[in-house]
């Protein structure tokens, strides 16, 4: 493991002389955080302790505010992925059953094998508006099974588009229309004028 280098004098000055020179911003919300310490510099002859280099202040690090982290976008991306074969409040048994165990066949198809993401994503954006203002129940959408480890990028895509803010409410529940086909989903909409 490498050694931490230490700064100079003239580096440690330079750094003390710009960090009292910063004024944190005032947040009602702020958390008061220390600075460490210096580390204390090899065995060196010491210049006069009173002696400073010109325009430089005392050593002393003055405490700054920070405001904690925002949460991360892949956090809040992650949170907000819709869930594929469990069932969500607002749907019936018969609905479930009949969902989940394949009667309940898709009245529209949309199969994105062989598009880019953006592509994709666009078609399905259209493809579930216009089903929804359709009054359509029950829709497939296809995205293959993908390669690589994971599947492809649409597979692991669909349910984060699928759990955005403008999808997620014309949704009762995804599941795939057979254990053994987990590249395509089956998608339970809700009907027109219900929340």
């Amino acid at each position: 493991m490498r050694r931490r280098r230490i700064l100079r004098e003239d580096e440690q000055a330079l750094w003390t002389a710009f960090a009292r020179g910063i004024t944190p911003l005032p947040r009602r919300d702020a958390v008061a955080v220390r600075t460490p310490e210096p580390v204390a510099a090899p065995a060196r002859p010491v210049p006069d302790s009173k002696a400073k280099a010109p325009g430089t202040r005392d050593l002393a690090f003055p405490s700054v505010s920070v405001r904690p982290p925002a949460p991360s976008q892949a956090r809040i991306l992650s949170n907000a992925s819709m869930e594929i074969g469990i069932r969500r409040p607002g749907i019936d048994d018969t609905s479930w059953r009949s969902l989940v165990s394949g009667k309940l066949r898709p009245a529209r198809m949309l199969d994105l094998h062989g598009q880019n993401a953006q592509t994709a994503f666009h078609r399905l954006h259209a493809f579930l508006t216009q089903a929804r203002a359709d009054n359509v129940r029950c829709v497939e959408v296809i995205t293959g099974l993908g390669s690589g480890h994971g599947g492809g990028v649409l597979r692991r895509e669909l349910p984060l588009w699928l759990g955005r803010s403008d999808l997620r409410p014309l949704i009762l529940a995804v599941v795939h229309p057979h254990a053994a086909n987990q590249g395509a989903v089956r998608i339970l909409l809700r009907r027109s004028g219900r929340p």
